[in-house]
């Protein structure tokens, strides 16, 4: 199972919101990172055949995307903005979609249902009404209804924004686990999702690819880029003109910061391991992976 993307554009407009995209994907969790705006859901909507691209060419498994009926047999969808059935309950809504997806007979598509609320660990609420679900709860059935077809590739649009940090650990690991034997894309513009679930990342920003291979390697490029100082608060608008400021913490009179720097920023700077987020911010501001 692969994913081969060449020189994918689309515009609206005048605006171009992806530039000649090339990437290729294999099995297993692959992130999509960027700012909102860059071209993430663009690019996922036109991976789901839901919005044409202007030029390019995508194979999904060997089949062109042109090819709308086979590309959507091999697909799983959780969109951004995800929406249900609210008055139905939570099992006569997969019940209804297993249905649209002409998933018989009777014995056979309850077996299905059941054992994906298992997975999602809904189980409990069979009879719950959608409407009354919380925002996690309702995630993970957008996750369940995703897997009706059993699809070779999953992609997922921003999943955990606006969940709990609890149900953010659990939904990242729900994603890992399906992961293992089919691709799943997770589109977000939150660090963290990626660095706990994937190995291998794209990075959009302003519709161009800046970045796309594995994350140690992009980890790789940014050391020797990122330093720590404690600076009294004087110096602050000082640093601030001549570095990048990733974060600040204060510290009585002084301020601690982590910074981004292409070499020692000030004499009591020290060098520090880049996480993915400092990473991230070398590539966003002009950084060479």
């Amino acid at each position: 199972m692969e994913i081969s993307i060449k020189n994918l554009s689309k515009s609206y407009g005048k605006k171009a919101a992806l530039q000649d995209i090339n990437l290729d994907i294999s099995k297993g969790m692959f992130g999509l990172l960027g700012p909102n705006g860059a071209g993430k859901t663009t690019l996922m909507r036109i991976l789901t055949t839901l919005l044409r691209k202007d030029s390019g060419q995508i194979m999904i498994n060997g089949i062109k995307l042109e090819e709308t009926a086979r590309i959507r047999e091999l697909i799983g969808y959780l969109p951004q903005e995800f929406s249900m059935y609210s008055n139905l309950s939570v099992y006569e809504a997969m019940d209804y979609l297993a249905l649209l997806s002409n998933i018989g007979p009777v014995k056979l598509r309850n077996q299905l249902i059941m054992e994906l609320l298992h997975k999602v660990n809904l189980e409990q609420n069979l009879k719950t009404k959608v409407k009354a679900l919380s925002g996690g709860m309702k995630r993970r059935l957008g996750i369940a209804q995703a897997l009706l077809n059993n699809p070779k590739l999953l992609i997922v649009d921003e999943p955990t924004a606006g969940l709990d940090p609890e149900e953010r650990i659990r939904f990242r690991n729900l994603l890992r686990d399906f992961s293992e034997d089919r691709i799943v894309i997770l589109s977000t513009h939150i660090v963290e999702d990626i660095e706990f679930t994937c190995e291998n990342i794209g990075i959009l920003n302003q519709g161009r690819l800046v970045y796309k291979g594995a994350v140690k390697d992009l980890l790789a490029s940014s050391e020797g880029a990122v330093w720590t100082a404690s600076i009294d608060r004087g110096q602050l608008d000082e640093v601030r003109s001549s570095s990048t400021i990733i974060s600040s913490v204060s510290e009585g009179d002084k301020v601690k910061l982590k910074l981004l720097a292409g070499e020692k920023p000030m004499p009591e700077a020290e060098e520090a391991r880049p996480t993915l987020e400092d990473a991230y911010m070398h590539i966003m501001k002009g950084g060479v992976a």
